[in-house]
């Protein structure tokens, strides 16, 4: 019998790939590769980039998925550097551009360390490596002499034993140990090195070199909290010669990264407007010798999102974020006009670099037919130099647009639209609402399949797929992303039900057929549309989400930023109004069935939001479910998590929306059936290997 099922399952295996090969089906999300990080090289003729390299399912160790080196040139001859199942990132290239630097533990490394790998052939080289503690980050000085290195202190020898020996008591948010910058030759070392760390007050989470090797911009917060970093990061210009913080940045709310000019005149900032702005994205220009901090960019209505000096001129070059799509484009100090070298539709830009010449910019990017891949930009040129995918190009996908509408109060709201993959104008399909984090965050018209989002999957099995910007979402600018803020679940989630209307008023949903689903502030919404909301959506999916915010206040890691940027009040300001805002209060009428899926270790949105939404819906009887991961947090991170949690939302969903089923699905998923299947195959292989030798 067993051997049976065995064979079923194989058989049903090779069928998913035969008979469904020309579309993208929940069996493919697992093995999309994708670009993770992208960097020129100072000649501007290759690109070093990082690569998933996805876990075999029902074989590999369980784990996140592998990320391998390879380099290309721009015609799009790529060569692995570093390949298998390894983990490489933080790339830089060497001055000379001979050797490419990165941070990786191999096998029989203790701890991750810094290595190279010559560019023109030969082995990587273990170049740097610090006593007892990892590197978590590092800064090549600009002269290829010098490096910063930011590690965390090494532990303390006597901790471990003492946890042996029964004493293991944790002092919640005390003693807690700040990560130090150290700076040292960049020389290869034999020996782990012991380096004093320089003398800044603080945890430092990032650094940025001067071009005249004299300078460095520190970025510290107060402690190790990541609440911390969000609401009290400063930046600092240090000099290294005496260690002297000769000047801070002073803005106010969240910070994201800042630069050097070349000239060392000015320092480009990405922070935020102040200290109720949910998101970094505004643009600032510091004058480093009056200190005068200047908004470069005032009333932009979109989200810069990463910056890069030309080496050549004073010319800032800069990816934003606007509506559903994304620019490259540059600016010079002095004017608030910008120069858009990547036009708004091409692609979603991320990770900028420039060569030394600044001729050639590297980006990576995704479109609505591939995931991240690495792109060129000469002038106004943009290339595509991977193709990490190229199975994809045999699949058919559905049509994808960004749309606008209004919502009731008539505020402009939109968000993507995936169609079904046959569509057929006059006919009605079951929708799935997928809805963003955050809220401050929003959803780029580019690759929309993942492990959680069903995009092109979705639509590969009927189904429309929409992804909404409600009021709060970023990419419009500060004001219309702080809409939501003081309304807990109100408007914002109004707009839910006014764009799922929308969508039936089209004629293109049927009504009695909606489901959401949606991760963190997304599983918020989820819930919130379970109970509160329950008679516009017949399925829901909760994921890592909130169910109480009077308990989540207490039990977040964020909580001065809760209130900050989305509550702007305490809870016990107004008791009632939190509870009311809590999908909890209304579980008593909820009519739509919920699967709740959450990770065990979870810092941000506590595994107990989970619990308490499941038991409140369960003791009175409505149709609920509780999944937990082990070993996981706010998201899934490794390949077996994922691919369960796909598996578990499609069948959620089809067994409401598609088949019209009254009773829940199984609990149980076909894992036993799959893994025999995967040994059984691996034993034919192994076979006919056998006979053909």
């Amino acid at each position: 019998m067993f051997k049976l099922k065995s064979l079923v399952a194989l058989i049903s295996l090779a069928s998913v790939s035969s008979f469904a090969s020309n579309v993208i089906t929940i069996e493919d999300i697992p093995n999309i590769k994708s670009v993770r990080s992208s960097v020129i090289s100072p000649s501007g003729d290759h690109v070093a980039f990082t690569r998933t390299l996805p876990r075999e399912l029902y074989v590999d160790k369980n784990g996140a998925n592998y990320n391998e080196l390879l380099i290309t040139d721009s015609k799009g001859n790529t060569k692995p550097f570093i390949s298998g199942k390894v983990n490489v990132g933080a790339l830089e290239w060497s001055v000379d551009g001979k050797f490419v630097y990165f941070l990786a533990k191999f096998t029989g490394d203790k701890f991750t360390q810094l290595y190279r790998i010559p560019v023109n052939g030969g082995e990587r080289q273990k170049v740097l490596g610090l006593k007892e503690t990892s590197i978590s980050r590092y800064d090549i000085s600009p002269d290829g002499k010098q490096v910063a290195l930011l590690a965390m202190p090494a532990k303390d020898k006597s901790e471990k034993k003492l946890k042996e020996l029964g004493f293991k008591a944790e002092v919640y948010e005390m003693d807690l140990k700040n990560k130090q910058l150290f700076v040292t030759d960049l020389t290869v070392q034999n020996k782990p090195a012991v380096l004093s760390a320089v003398n800044i007050a603080g945890y430092v989470s990032d650094m940025n070199w001067s071009a005249d090797n004299q300078q460095l911009l520190i970025k510290t917060q107060p402690t190790a909290l990541v609440d911390d970093l969000y609401t009290k990061a400063q930046w600092h210009v240090m000099h290294l010669a005496d260690q002297k913080v000769t000047m801070s940045i002073a803005t106010e709310g969240k910070l994201g990264t800042a630069e050097f000019s070349y000239n060392g005149k000015h320092i480009a900032v990405i922070g935020a407007q102040d200290k109720h702005d949910p998101a970094t994205g505004r643009l600032y220009l510091a004058d480093v010798k009056s200190g005068e901090i200047k908004d470069w960019l005032p009333n932009f209505a979109g989200h810069v999102s990463d910056i890069e000096w030309s080496h050549k001129s004073t010319k800032l070059n800069f990816i934003a974020n606007i509506g559903t799509e994304s620019i490259v484009a540059s600016i010079k100090p002095g004017s608030n006009r910008y120069n858009t070298q990547v036009k708004a539709g091409k692609i979603i830009a991320s990770s900028l670099s420039i060569s030394d010449s600044d001729k050639t910019l590297s980006v990576k990017g995704h479109t609505a037919s591939h995931p991240n891949e690495s792109f060129m930009v000469r002038g106004k040129k943009l290339t595509k130099v991977t193709n990490s995918n190229p199975w994809l190009q045999d699949k058919r996908f559905a049509k994808q647009e960004s749309i606008t509408m209004k919502a009731r109060d008539g505020v402009e709201v939109g968000g993507i639209l995936v169609y079904p993959l046959d569509y057929k104008e006059g006919q009605r399909y079951p929708l799935i609402m997928q809805v963003h984090g955050g809220p401050e965050s929003h959803e780029k018209n580019g690759w929309v399949t993942a492990y959680s989002k069903p995009g092109q999957m979705g639509a590969a099995r009927g189904y429309a797929v929409f992804y909404p910007n409600y009021r709060g979402s970023t990419g419009k600018g500060v004001e219309y992303s702080k809409l939501g803020q003081n309304d807990y679940a109100g408007a914002e989630f109004d707009d839910l039900v006014d764009m799922k209307n929308y969508l039936v008023d089209t004629g293109l949903v049927d009504v009695k057929r909606v489901g959401i689903t949606g991760g963190s502030y997304g599983g918020y919404a989820s819930a919130w549309a379970a109970t509160k909301l329950t008679e516009h959506f017949a399925a829901s999916v909760m994921f890592v989400g909130i169910s109480n915010q009077l308990s989540k206040f207490g039990t977040t890691d964020i909580s001065n930023e809760m209130h900050l940027v989305h509550a702007r009040s305490y809870p016990w300001d107004k008791w009632q109004y939190y509870l009311e805002r809590s999908p909890i209060y209304w579980a008593h009428q909820s009519k739509t069935p919920l699967l709740i899926m959450h990770g065990k270790d979870d810092p941000r949105v506590h595994p107990a939001q989970s619990m308490e939404m499941y038991r409140y819906m369960k003791v009175q009887g409505k149709d609920v479910r509780l999944v937990y991961y082990p070993g996981e947090g706010h998201g899934n991170r490794k390949a077996a998590a994922q691919y369960d949690y796909s598996l578990r939302l499609m069948r959620w969903m089809d067994n409401y929306l598609m088949d019209g089923n009254k009773a829940m699905p199984d609990y149980k998923l076909d894992h036993k059936a799959k893994l025999a299947a995967k040994k059984a195959l691996a034993k034919n292989n192994a076979d006919s290997k056998d006979n053909d030798e």
